[in-house]
């Protein structure tokens, strides 16, 4: 039987984000976000279900934290809710908010647990929606005001930083797919809004560098990678397109000062086009200190002729799919990592989400949930496979600690270590838990 080991100073930890987990949407001073206002529209999230409540974090912060204790992590990667220090997006501070936030840092370090934090997480203020939101450029503005903030309050406390989680999500998902708030469906806008969370990225990365915050700043954004079926260029093209439209069009940006080609050609064609006013990509590229991987899925694809907007079909059928659907292909992972070190050099890497969907529920008090565990092992194996190839990985985050509000899947995906009953807000221990808490105390397991 093979063991696989990790560094010892290699950092575990998990995820969460607040809008899934904290509840508590109208208490002490927070304002509106946009995912309250399209949770509440009918027919844009399942069952109509939304974050009013989920986990209940906001008040149940020391059990959070005693389960991160027990679980031996040394690292939690959360978001702060920008509604709940700007109510309405800018201007005003709410101080109950940022009390909040201090208390439970604190908590963190008096664990041991060192907090890596992402800025935002997709809870935009929803007064900053009614001016626009991401498509109105005065959002980078308040976006730098509201980090600025963070910066001053948390220095020497908060010592890893994540401006914006998934761009990806946010611009395409929500702005071009449609699945995600606001829900709209227009490519020039998405290119626009994509644009827009990039600068504020890197106004944001200035601003932190200015104020001379000791510690680390980057960016999360999702990827993944789309092996092409055979070595005819029709293939290998497609697979180039659709994969840099995860990951090429967000970092390229940021470590090369420019958007790929291939999709400004591809987009172009489409009668789409980036909008970059002067000093844009010098702002964009600003030299960062980590880069945040989230990585969930890849697939084999081939091209296949108005099939989506790439022209590119994926081969569902090879892979098992966890129950969100996702094709659980792991050797993905190590490619993709391998070629964002051949791309963009020895960047230190932390992976801030990778994770499965089973939904099982308790029987007699104990959530068996052994295809996450072998999720973790396949993925795990891949991440050792990268290191030993030489990619600078710092740490690995499970999404997610618990079970919680899946953005537009509502409360049908579980994604946790922990399971959560959403009508009485009991956690459950899953034998993933168990199986992870071993992991951080050896830090080594067996496939």
């Amino acid at each position: 039987m093979a063991t696989i080991t990790f560094p010892k100073d290699f950092r575990f930890g998990v995820s969460t984000a607040s809008y899934q987990i904290e509840g508590a949407y109208d208490e002490d001073g927070r304002g509106m976000s946009i995912w309250d206002t399209y949770s509440r529209i009918p027919g844009r999230v399942l069952n109509g279900d939304n974050g009013d409540t989920a986990c209940d974090s906001y008040h149940r912060m020391d059990e959070d934290i005693a389960l991160l204790k027990e679980l031996g992590v040394n690292t939690y990667r959360f978001s702060i809710a920008w509604p709940r220090i700007f109510p309405n997006g800018r201007g005003e501070v709410n101080q109950k908010g940022l009390d909040h936030y201090h208390q439970f840092v604190d908590k963190l370090i008096e664990n041991g647990i060192e907090p890596l934090c992402t800025i935002y997480h997709w809870d935009l203020p929803q007064s900053l929606q009614d001016e626009g939101g991401w498509k109105n450029r005065q959002t980078i503005e308040a976006f730098v005001e509201y980090s600025d903030l963070l910066f001053r309050e948390f220095s020497g406390k908060i010592k890893s930083w994540l401006t914006i989680n998934e761009p990806w999500c946010v611009s395409f998902l929500g702005y071009f797919v449609g699945e995600q708030a606001p829900g709209e469906k227009d490519l020039q806008t998405s290119l626009d809004v994509a644009h827009h969370l990039l600068l504020a990225h890197g106004r944001a990365v200035k601003r932190f560098k200015e104020l001379g915050i000791p510690g680390e700043i980057g960016f999360a954004p999702n990827v993944t990678w789309y092996e092409p079926f055979s070595n005819q260029p029709e293939d290998v093209e497609a697979c180039k397109r659709i994969s840099a439209w995860f990951m090429e069009w967000f970092l390229d940006p940021v470590f090369k000062g420019s958007y790929p080609q291939i999709l400004v050609d591809w987009f172009a064609k489409k009668g789409a086009k980036v909008n970059i006013q002067e000093g844009d990509m010098e702002i964009i590229s600003q030299p960062i200190d980590i880069l945040g991987i989230n990585f969930y899925t890849g697939n084999v694809s081939r091209y296949k002729e108005g099939n989506g907007t790439f022209d590119c079909e994926h081969l569902d059928g090879l892979f098992d799919k966890t129950d969100i659907g996702f094709t659980i292909y792991a050797d993905a992972f190590y490619k993709v990592l391998v070629d964002i070190k051949n791309k963009y050099g020895d960047v230190p890497v932390y992976i801030t989400e990778n994770g499965a969907t089973y939904n099982q529920d308790p029987v007699d008090g104990r959530v068996i949930d052994d295809k996450r565990i072998k999720y973790l092992k396949q993925h795990l194996t891949q991440i050792s496979r990268a290191l030993a190839s030489g990619v600078n990985l710092k740490g690995y985050c499970v999404w997610s600690l618990m079970d919680n509000y899946e953005w537009s899947y509502g409360y049908s995906m579980r994604f946790g270590l922990v399971h959560v009953d959403y009508h009485t807000l009991k956690r459950t221990k899953k034998d993933s838990y168990f199986w992870y808490k071993k992991l951080n105390q050896n830090h080594w397991f067996e496939l």
